[in-house]
């Protein structure tokens, strides 16, 4: 399967192959990007929200007043859950809500929301996309030309390039990833993909494997 190519201004410029049509045609994988969805998005809470219990708080550990005699309640401790600045009985203590997954369901969600974005003609592949220097101005004309301005654009470069780096950084709804790095969820979460040619020979290499 072929997918066409285009230089920063919009002009065809030829064709990428990116292997097998049984990679893309596949209709295996809803379940495992399902599962890889939820294991990202549970990977990324801290887990550490905490109480403390009547051990944790401070206070002595001195008996208020006598057990008898006082005409009051019985009480053991100022730290006492019932009392004023007393610990918490069942308050939420630090948690690991990390879900581990198979490299394979990695693999197959990764390759099935690449396939469906693909499928969807929602990723578009550009020869070159480093602007010659730092400036934002630059970059927008880029996406600009590229009929990038509206909604959200992930853009997939091979490597760190310093200048892509701090020419999107101030680019609202947009965000840069490297082939090495990109991910089931970030293909999943902008409307268009943009990649440059090395990149997706990169990320189609990773999807015959």
């Amino acid at each position: 399967m072929k997918v066409p190519v285009t230089d920063s201004s919009g002009a065809p410029k030829g064709e990428v192959a990116i292997g097998d049509e049984h990679i893309i045609s596949s209709g295996r994988g809803t379940q495992a990007l399902q599962d890889y969805v939820v294991a990202y998005q549970a990977n990324q809470r801290q887990g550490t929200r905490s109480t403390k219990t009547k051990a944790e708080v401070a206070g002595t550990g001195k008996k208020p007043w006598r057990q008898k005699g006082t005409g009051r309640a019985r009480a053991g401790m100022v730290r006492s859950p019932i009392w004023r600045k007393g610990g918490i009985v069942f308050g939420p203590r630090p948690a690991d809500f990390s879900i581990a997954l198979p490299q394979q369901v990695k693999r197959l969600a990764f390759r099935k929301a690449f396939s469906e974005r693909l499928k969807a003609n929602d990723i578009l592949v550009v020869d070159d996309l480093a602007p010659a220097s730092p400036k934002t101005k630059e970059f927008v004309g880029i996406l600009s030309a590229l009929k990038l301005g509206d909604g959200t654009t992930l853009v997939v470069q091979d490597g760190i390039n310093e200048n892509l780096m701090l020419a999107s950084r101030n680019v609202e709804n947009v965000d840069v990833a490297t082939a090495d790095t990109l991910n089931a969820y970030q293909i999943l979460c902008f409307d268009k993909i943009v990649f440059t040619q090395k990149a997706f020979e990169k990320v189609a290499s990773r999807l015959r494997n």
